[in-house]
């Protein structure tokens, strides 16, 4: 593994990680009061659409944030709508 597909991975983790406190407290909480829908909504095209594109050019690091980090957002996503 060479030092970018490194330095990929370690933003990828930064990143999707950054995501889960968030999943954690709606779940447990059930409050999405505060919470944008139309944020989350957006962000998880934006997320499927760099996963995609991580498929396409065959890139680890883009494919495993994006895939896992879009999990994460769906999840919220859903729960807001559900919690509405």
């Amino acid at each position: 593994m060479n030092w970018l597909t490194t330095l990929g991975l370690l933003a990828a983790t930064c990143t999707t990680t950054s995501f889960l406190p968030q999943a954690i407290k709606v779940i447990k909480t059930r409050h999405t009061k505060d919470l944008s829908l139309g944020m989350y909504a957006l962000l998880s095209i934006g997320l499927c659409l760099w996963f995609a594109y991580g498929i396409l050019v065959n890139d680890l690091p883009l494919m495993m944030a994006n895939g896992i980090t879009l999990i994460f957002t769906v999840i919220i996503l859903f729960l807001k709508i559900k919690y509405k």
